[in-house]
């Protein structure tokens, strides 16, 4: 077995060092070449008051292993046990089809604790970390955590993650890493509006486009935690793992506990470069969606639960004169389900809006060449509902089977999905429903927190959150196994389930319940951070927002939501002829360019004040882009001064115009920036060195307006 084991990919390295029957992380970060450092150099001198032998941080932290932060395994057998000391048994490196592979073996024989390590690099430079841990003794083992820890370089000094709130889901917050551990926590029974999506550290005022970044994602649509921590040693880590409730995962002996897959991007040229290494993984793996992501029409802000087949009938026929591909009907259409306090449970059609089923209305959808979607909700049951009151033992609850309830949540309980029955049924009803109708599309909600989830056994209620991820987990792989041509999305009261996990079983997340295109300018920039623009759902909304009440005209809405897989939750038969005509170029734009959105490379520009925001998506070849510039709110400049584009071929020469056309209501100035105003045949040539250097002057626009620029790479002479 060797001391050393380095992988390499996507100019990404990691060092591991496994002396001393240890794995320690010496490096992960920039690639070091072919040739490997000894990395005993990097063993630092003794302090005094201090353990005898420094050493790096191992790649599970123990106090056993002189580790003074938050372990990295924590567990115990009744109270004995409680500090394992793992030592390593076997540890292989392997290339593979997509990168290099390091499986590890550790044991801890005092303890009875086996844990299986396995870290990929893939090309992409994204690391994959597995880890499981086995109970190897001969009584059970109550697993309190197992996390994911990688160290960062000193010179790290800054904090990101996000945080958020219902409709206003993944916004930044940035600390400064001093002594002491940042922790965050979701304990929501799902991933959380206020989910950190990512923990990152990073130089001193990383942006989007420079500074050294390293950041860490969990793959899980449980509770987890998050943390960055810096010991009194000077060491800094970054950790991510499943947050496990008192008593929740019990171990039989021989019994093994898998956690679940943390993700790791190092870049050394800002967030974009982490972003581009989530992006391109994602997008290589099985399964991610290939045909172009079709126009959606959701039915949900046009009629909500007022179902009419006429009304309907007719909202699909102006949808498909606009060019939409894709009619979802929305919540309502289930037995009793005139608003959201009944009905939750009971997957039949309702006779009484719908006396002949959903036929009627799927043949007319279907008839106009358009695919079709329906709402469920199937993880959660109203209280007033034939279901709860035929097994209100299926109510997932806190103090066993006949214990009190959960407080409710929009007039909702838990389904207790870990119930083989519970689950069976509703597997039943969504597998008739996709056979009995030609469905092409689920829009899978789950409206609740579950802050107190239990299921029941033989000692009341056991917390089983865990135990109902994976229930949830099986239902979509199960359902995707045997309609495999059904596209499924995950929305949870908008964004509070947007993580790898779920999107390992799904085609796109709702991003969030608002359509407010302001809300979801910075929404949809930092969901980006880890998801590519066509697994991210971005609807055209009416112009006043039902969220916010704030209004819009439709050039900003088009825009903001082009970036994305572009949809409508508008009533679009009351459409004037202006409406009609702008929305039907902004559907023909995203269609002529969402093979550039959901291909090419995400690009953000840091600017330098946060009134405006430019971004965009530059092709593979950097021969076409396409660039929102955004006015957010008023600046203290009269002028946004240029902006310098990213990503582009600094050798090549651009043809720069408008994507659409500019609202002359959005302009701010009396007149227009040269390039604009002597605009001839569409657009300007500018050598792609002097836009990323210099860059052109924007117009002003008044706030909460938006333009949208395409660059075409000229032919040379």
């Amino acid at each position: 077995m060797n001391d050393l084991l380095h992988l390499r990919g996507g100019g990404v390295s990691v060092l591991l060092d496994l002396r001393d029957a240890d794995v320690r992380v010496v490096h992960w970060g920039a690639d070091l070449g072919e040739v490997a450092p000894d990395p005993a150099l990097f063993v630092g001198a003794a302090p005094r008051s201090a353990f005898d032998d420094p050493a790096p941080v191992s790649l599970i932290p123990q106090p056993a292993r002189a580790w003074r932060g938050t372990p990295g395994i924590a567990g115990d057998r009744d109270g004995s046990a409680f500090s394992p000391r793992l030592v390593l048994q076997d540890a292989s490196l392997e290339q593979v089809a997509d990168g290099h592979r390091a499986r590890l073996v550790l044991a801890d024989e005092a303890s009875a604790l086996r844990v299986e390590a396995v870290l990929t690099l893939h090309r992409t430079g994204l690391l994959l970390i597995y880890q499981t841990l086995t109970n190897t003794g001969g009584a059970a083992y109550s697993l309190a955590a197992l996390d994911v820890t990688l160290p960062v370089p000193g010179q790290a000094t800054e904090s990101l993650d996000l945080t958020g709130r219902w409709s206003r889901e993944r916004h930044p917050q940035r600390r400064r890493i001093d002594q002491g551990t940042w922790t965050r926590t979701g304990r929501h029974g799902r991933t959380g509006h206020d989910s950190p999506l990512v923990i990152a550290a990073g130089t001193p005022a990383f942006g989007w486009r420079h500074g050294e970044v390293w950041a860490m994602h969990l793959g899980w649509s449980g509770d987890h935690t998050s943390r960055v921590e810096r010991a009194g040693d000077g060491q800094t880590v970054l950790a991510v793992g499943e947050l496990l409730r008192s008593g929740e995962v019990a171990l039989a002996p021989g019994e093994a506990y898998a956690a679940p897959t943390a993700y790791a991007s190092y870049s050394d040229d800002g967030l974009d470069g982490v972003s581009a290494r989530f992006h391109d993984w994602l997008r290589g793996r099985g399964g991610h969606p290939a045909s172009p992501r079709p126009v959606v029409l959701n039915t949900w802000e046009a009629v909500y639960f007022d179902h009419d087949l006429a009304v309907l009938t007719r909202l699909a026929d102006v949808a498909s004169e606009l060019g939409v591909e894709r009619f979802v009907l929305d919540d309502g259409w289930f037995l009793g389900r005139r608003d959201d306090t009944r009905g939750l449970g009971d997957w039949f059609v309702d006779p009484d809006v719908w006396p002949h089923g959903l036929t009627p209305l799927v043949d007319h959808v279907k008839g106009l060449g358009l695919q079709f979607g329906l709402w469920v909700e199937p993880e959660m049951i109203n209280e007033d509902s034939r279901l709860a009151r035929e097994h209100p033992d299926w109510i997932a609850r806190p103090a066993g089977t006949h214990g009190r309830l959960s407080l409710p949540w929009r007039h909702q309980q838990v389904l207790d999905l870990v119930n083989p029955d519970a689950w069976s049924f509703v597997f039943e009803r969504l597998d008739t429903l996709l056979s009995e109708y030609p469905i092409d599309y689920l829009k899978w909600d789950q409206n609740r927190d579950q802050v107190e989830l239990g299921h029941p056994d033989d000692r009341g209620s056991r917390a089983s959150v865990h135990a109902q991820t994976l229930a949830v987990y099986r239902m979509l792989d199960e359902l995707r196994a045997a309609h495999p041509g059904v596209e499924i999305e995950s929305c949870s009261s908008g964004g509070a389930r947007v993580d790898l996990g779920i999107l390992q079983r799904t085609d796109r997340v709702w991003a969030s319940d608002t359509n407010d295109a302001l809300e979801r300018q910075t929404i949809q920039r930092w969901t980006g951070l880890v998801l590519p623009p066509e697994l991210v759902g971005s609807h055209v909304g009416p112009a006043t927002s039902h969220t916010t009440a704030r209004t819009h005209d439709l050039s900003f809405r088009a825009i903001t939501a082009l970036f994305g897989h572009f949809g409508i939750e508008w009533d679009v038969r009351a459409l004037s002829e202006l409406e009609r005509a702008q929305l039907r170029a902004a559907i023909e734009l995203y269609k002529a360019n969402r093979a550039l959105i959901h291909t090419g490379r995400a690009v953000r520009i840091d600017r330098p004040d946060g009134t405006d925001a430019a971004y965009g998506t530059v092709s593979g070849d950097r021969s076409r882009a396409l660039f929102a510039y955004v006015r957010l709110t008023t600046s203290p400049d009269e002028s946004p001064g240029r902006l310098r584009f990213a990503g582009l071929d600094a050798d090549r020469d651009y043809r720069v115009s408008l994507g659409l056309p500019l609202d002359p209501r959005a302009l701010a100035d009396r007149t227009l920036p040269a390039w604009l105003g002597a605009r001839v045949d569409g657009g300007v040539t500018v050598p792609g060195r002097v836009l990323e250097t210099i860059g052109l002057p924007m117009p002003g626009l008044h706030p909460e307006h938006a333009m949208l620029m395409t660059l075409e790479a000229v032919p040379s002479a």
